[in-house]
């Protein structure tokens, strides 16, 4: 099994007389996707991960539609998953911990806790800010992809504490988890944080949301 590139490939594209740039991670066939992503959400198998850069007061209410024509200005092709941000996506943190390799892009000029007292709002939200794109070089069951995304999402929750943010994250943050489909139903059967590649995948995801808060705390 061709492992995917571990660093996505930045690219820039031009939009509406705005410079914009992208992260694009050329998975192939073979592998699958546990994901939040507006586009290619869900579990299934995924030949490509796009963090696509949009203007802040994003001003379309197709994303879907947006992220594909962004992939297909790339040539890329099969299914995907597609996210986006309105951080500035040259300015992504990696991380990497034996075998498994963690990338965040963080924008937090809005932020808060999860549990607000606010009632949630209907409809879709303002762009992503905090988008974790994680690549395992070993195959996950389902529920342990399941797994991968909560304990993701406490190492972000404890990158984001360690930096001295009060809050939990973002209202619109989002998570991709890739690794090599399994064979016969064959795959790790655990990702939670005490277990062997759950706890790699927290340390990467980890090292790479500090280092992205940090520069904004």
């Amino acid at each position: 099994m061709r492992l995917p590139e571990q660093r996505g490939e930045l690219l820039a594209r031009r939009e509406d007389g705005l410079e914009l740039h992208h992260l694009v991670w050329r998975l192939g066939p073979g592998w699958r996707v546990c994901s939040s992503a507006v586009l290619g959400g869900g579990i299934g198998l995924r030949e490509w991960i796009l963090n696509a850069q949009v203007p802040g007061g994003y001003p379309r209410m197709d994303p879907d539609r947006h992220l594909a024509e962004i992939a297909g200005a790339e040539h890329l092709g099969g299914p995907g998953a597609g996210l986006m941000t309105a951080a500035d996506v040259t300015a992504y943190t990696l991380a990497t911990d034996e075998g498994v390799t963690a990338t965040a892009t963080c924008g937090l000029g809005v932020r808060g806790w999860a549990a607000a007292a606010a009632e949630g709002t209907r409809g879709p939200q303002q762009p992503g800010t905090v988008n974790i794109v994680v690549t395992l070089p070993v195959p996950l069951t389902d529920a342990a992809l399941v797994n991968a995304v909560a304990t993701a999402t406490e190492a972000k929750v404890q990158a984001l504490l360690d930096a001295g943010l009060d809050c939990s994250g973002t209202p619109t943050d989002s998570v991709c988890i890739a690794a090599p489909a399994p064979e016969a139903g064959a795959g790790e059967p655990f990702a939670g944080p005490r277990s062997r590649w759950g706890a790699r995948l927290a340390r990467a995801v980890h090292a790479a949301v500090l280092e992205g808060a940090l520069r904004q705390s």
